[in-house]
């Protein structure tokens, strides 16, 4: 037994006591829907087929969860010009629990009360674990005696750049062979 429904524009096929993912809706978790568009439903040999819709049809449904789909990577690239587009994102989604199947207030599909979900509350956010600081490191205390003893070493001389040898420009350094 399932329904195929009309949402946000797509068409899905539901059936009692599952879920489904469907473009984002704005209500708020635990939220009842009703999905009253229904195209077609089809229980075992049976079938209802709507033009464009089945009069009397319901789909009802619970809201479980709002989600994001995994990243989806755009690249774009023009051959033998050196242009490069890298774009992503993450597609919104709505996850659905399908409670039953209605046909002009008759029950046709219902889903098992073991089935039924239960509405998780988002979890309350974990604290922060504090980052361990290092001790800070140990001054050296400047005593007289070693102040002394770096004015008492001389700077080393800075050679100038006349008393560095030159080679002589006609000579090569290696010898060329052919």
């Amino acid at each position: 037994m399932y329904a195929i429904v009309e949402a946000s524009g797509r068409q899905y096929q539901l059936e009692a006591g599952r879920f489904v993912d469907i473009d984002l809706v704005s209500e708020p978790v635990g939220q009842t829907l009703v999905f009253e568009q229904v195209l077609m439903i089809v229980n075992g040999q049976e079938s209802h087929l709507g033009q464009p819709y089945v009069d009397g049809a319901k789909v009802m449904g619970h809201v479980l969860s709002h989600g994001k789909e995994r990243k989806i990577i755009v690249y774009k690239q023009r051959p033998k010009k050196g242009t490069r587009k890298k774009q992503g994102h993450r597609e919104q989604y709505t996850r659905i629990f399908v409670d039953s199947i209605q046909l002009k207030g008759e029950m046709l599909a219902e889903a098992k009360k073991a089935e039924k979900l239960v509405v998780k509350e988002p979890a309350s956010p974990k604290p922060e674990k504090k980052a361990k600081v290092a001790p800070p490191p140990a001054t050296v205390k400047k005593t007289a005696s070693s102040t002394a003893a770096k004015a008492a070493v001389k700077p080393k001389e800075k050679t100038s750049a006349k008393t560095t040898a030159k080679s002589s420009p006609g000579k090569s350094k290696t010898n060329k062979t052919k």
